[in-house]
C-alpha cells in the first residue's frame, strides 16, 4: 500500500486526485475506487492499477 493525501475530489462528478508521499506523483482516483468517503486533504492509502489514462489509485482508504 502507498500513502498519500487527497489533492481533489469531486463528489458529483464521481472522481477526484490524489499526491503520493514522498514521490509527489499524481494518481486518478475514480469513486469506484475508494472503500471510505475522501475529502480534500485526507491522508490515505491506496493501491495502483493500470487504467486507460496510466496508473490509477485503487482500494482508497482514509488513514
Amino acid at each position: 500500500m502507498k500513502n498519500g493525501t487527497v489533492k481533489f475530489f469531486n463528489e458529483s462528478k464521481g472522481f477526484g486526485f490524489i499526491i503520493e508521499d514522498g514521490s509527489k506523483d499524481e494518481y486518478f482516483v475514480h469513486i469506484s475506487g475508494l472503500v471510505d468517503r475522501v475529502a480534500e486533504g485526507d491522508a490515505v492509502e491506496f493501491e495502483l492499477k493500470e487504467g486507460r489514462k496510466g496508473l490509477n489509485a485503487v482500494n482508497v482508504k482514509a488513514i
